[in-house]
């Protein structure tokens, strides 16, 4: 019971009268002769919405059900489920190519209400609540309707808290997204145990089909980097293998002064370097790395001969051509809050991480150093080779999406390749192997910018 001289209580659209408040005893107006204020726009448009979304199921293969809300595409599709805990960026996770295969599911539970490359790679989209309303001032086109056009499952109104729980205890889980009531979830099921990510190369579904020109650098109202606002005079050029590339890759590549040229993820190495390039450049993509011994093979004539940078697959891709191996994570790196250690000098970054794969170190020969590792399982995220001119990072320095502390590797890269001129290498290659050993630990113990 509230005090007589409880004050008025005001919530928005009416006034509550509480005992001793001023108006206490005349009352409020009868709710249906008070005037309606109309409906925000949208808001008819969002609730057809809300009708016309249809039971959709998730169907896990260790046999568990999740029963949802429809949107996007429709049919039965099968891939791995993966979780990200990405807060923002799903635009860019929606196309990013590294998630050919697999179906994300998002842990920040609301999303809809807003790209890496020309269309949606992931297989399906599972969600908590999707946005029923397009609020962004950028937006032209609903997450639904994107979705549709690209072909892609989503499902939304399951536990994805539950979810997550569970791919962490027991691991990736493949999974079918379904809207076909005449499929009976054991035979949904038995489509889950069929199929496996080990062992495909996705790589080839998602590369170019012929070389091309980029030259696009990153907008100047989003460049952050002093060293990319100061890159100048003579043009680097460098080839990109396109394992799945992201555009925001070749616009960090581009503003740190580098022409580069995109080849397909099979071009072979001798065209590569017939071209003559500063550099090589291996790219993210999707996958089982040791599933596209093709790209293996064209590192290894490459390495030695011109500097090597590669991310994520490319960075798996480069560990096997060192002589290492590869393994699967239990549930992979899905994110945008993953902390690394830079070894030799002990620098803290947080890293934008999307792959489940990694390097064994235990496996790689004694030349090549550990330059980055994951502290959240200890796992390899970064190597240089001084003696083949190679540095590699795993997470995504591009931060598409994600925070900016790994940008330096651009930089690095791009030192790496002024200090690896050819007169330097005729003459004396062990100090230019020194150099960029020197120029790494001296950008990365600099602060984030």
């Amino acid at each position: 019971m509230l005090p007589p001289s409880f004050p008025a209580r005001r919530r928005p659209g009416r006034t509550i009268l509480q005992p001793g408040g001023a108006g206490w005893g005349r009352g409020t107006p009868p709710r249906s002769s008070r005037a309606r204020a109309p409906p925000p726009a949208g808001v008819h448009a969002a609730c057809r919405l809300r009708r016309r979304l249809t039971c959709r199921r998730l169907v896990l293969e260790d046999g568990s059900v999740w029963h949802g809300k429809a949107f996007g595409y429709t049919g039965t599709t099968v891939g791995e489920v993966v979780f990200n805990t990405s807060l923002t960026g799903y635009q860019e996770i929606l196309t990013d190519p590294s998630y050919k295969g697999q179906f994300v599911v998002f842990t920040y539970p609301h999303i809809g209400n807003d790209m890496e490359s020309s269309k949606a790679h992931l297989g399906g989209v599972i969600v908590r609540d999707l946005s029923i309303k397009v609020s962004n001032y950028r937006s032209n086109i609903t997450l639904d309707e994107y979705l549709k056009q690209h072909k892609v499952m989503g499902i939304a109104g399951v536990d994805t808290r539950a979810i997550t729980r569970r791919l962490r205890v027991d691991g990736c889980l493949n999974g079918v997204i379904c809207t076909d009531a005449s499929i009976s979830d054991e035979d949904l099921v038995a489509q889950t145990k069929a199929w496996t990510i080990v062992g495909k190369d996705l790589i080839k579904e998602v590369t170019c089909s012929e070389p091309y020109e980029w030259q696009d650098p990153t907008g100047e109202e989003w460049e952050f980097a002093p060293e990319a606002k100061a890159a100048g005079g003579k043009k680097l050029k460098v080839v990109a293998y396109d394992y799945g590339i992201k555009l925001n890759i070749l616009r960090r590549l581009t503003s740190f002064g580098c022409s580069v040229t995109v080849v397909p993820a099979d071009y072979p190495a001798d065209k590569v370097l017939a071209m003559d390039p500063d550099g090589v450049f291996f790219s993210n993509g999707p996958g089982d790395p040791s599933a596209v011994p093709y790209a293996v093979e064209n590192a290894k004539q490459i390495l030695g001969k011109k500097p090597v940078f590669g991310i994520c697959m490319g960075h798996q891709v480069l560990g096997q051509a060192f002589g290492g191996k590869t393994f699967k994570l239990k549930f992979g790196h899905h994110g945008g809050n993953h902390p690394l250690r830079h070894t030799p000098t002990g620098r803290i970054e947080i890293s934008a991480q999307n792959h489940n794969f990694a390097v064994d170190p235990a496996t790689l020969p004694p030349e090549v150093e550990i330059s980055l590792i994951n502290l959240n399982d200890g796992t390899c995220a970064g190597m240089v080779h001084p003696g083949l001119k190679a540095m590699t990072v795993q997470s995504h320095p591009e931060a598409s999406p994600g925070p900016h502390d790994s940008d330096v590797a651009f930089s690095q890269v791009h030192a790496g390749m002024h200090a690896w001129v050819p007169s330097c290498m005729a003459s004396q290659p062990a100090s230019c192997g020194a150099l960029l050993v020197h120029v790494v630990s001296t950008l990365r113990s600099l602060p984030p910018p």
